[in-house]
């Protein structure tokens, strides 16, 4: 909560905001890396993320199950990615379980999406804007909605 509230309390230079994820994620993050506070994270040291990775402002993320980000991707304002789940039954309702989330590289992750537990999105895909991700998504396709369901297939030459 230190980190984030440094992170998000002040104009911080690209090479500040950089030092400070590094420090919240205990990993040395990139030169590419791009972020546009504020960030809102429960631990930080569950999340990896690749070279050339931009997080627009005010992405929450669940990261106890852990959160993998690859090369090249732009997560849209306002994503919350979440890796926790509560029990399905009344009785254990309090009781969480932790599930990763990984993200491909060249994901472009559109404003407003919510990534839920235990999902894959592959390489190359689109997530449109506004959309719940349950699911895994296929690389090179394009996800929208809630639930978000593939639409189409992504030409890559």
């Amino acid at each position: 909560m230190k980190i984030t509230f440094k992170l998000n309390s002040r104009y911080n230079s690209p090479k500040t905001i950089r030092k400070l994820f590094s420090k919240l994620t205990k990993r040395k993050v990139d030169e590419s890396f791009g972020m546009f506070p504020p960030f809102y994270t429960d631990c930080g040291v569950n999340i990896k993320v690749g070279k050339r990775v931009f997080i627009n402002s005010c992405c929450r993320f669940q990261d106890q199950g852990g959160i993998e980000i690859g090369d090249d991707c732009l997560i849209g304002h306002n994503t919350t990615i979440a890796t926790l789940n509560h029990d399905f039954n009344p009785e254990n309702r309090a009781n969480l379980t932790p599930y990763p989330v990984k993200i491909g590289n060249k994901v472009w992750i559109g404003s407003d999406c919510t990534i839920l537990p235990n999902v894959t999105i592959g390489d190359g895909a689109i997530i449109g804007a506004g959309s719940v991700v349950t699911k895994d998504v296929p690389a090179n396709c394009i996800a929208v909605g809630n639930p978000a369901k593939v639409i189409r297939e992504i030409e890559t030459k």
